[in-house]
């Protein structure tokens, strides 16, 4: 049985009261997996800044 099945099964006996505080936590790990790309996505920018930076890169795109 594959993870999400088991977890919707275990959501269905989780009573009422509880389903928001589940719903804060998946949200929760959604933002936490986007501000992990993001941290991602602005080492990469600053890693590869010194290779796009430059007259060569610069000719190479002008006619585009």
């Amino acid at each position: 049985m594959e993870v999400k099945d088991i977890i919707v099964r275990e959501i269905d006996r989780v009573p009422e009261q509880y389903l928001t505080e589940i719903l804060d936590s998946i949200r929760s790990l959604e933002t936490k997996a986007l501000e992990e790309g993001i941290g991602t996505a602005i080492a990469s920018e600053t890693s590869l800044k010194k290779d796009w930076l430059n007259s060569e890169e610069d000719e190479a795109w002008q006619d585009l």
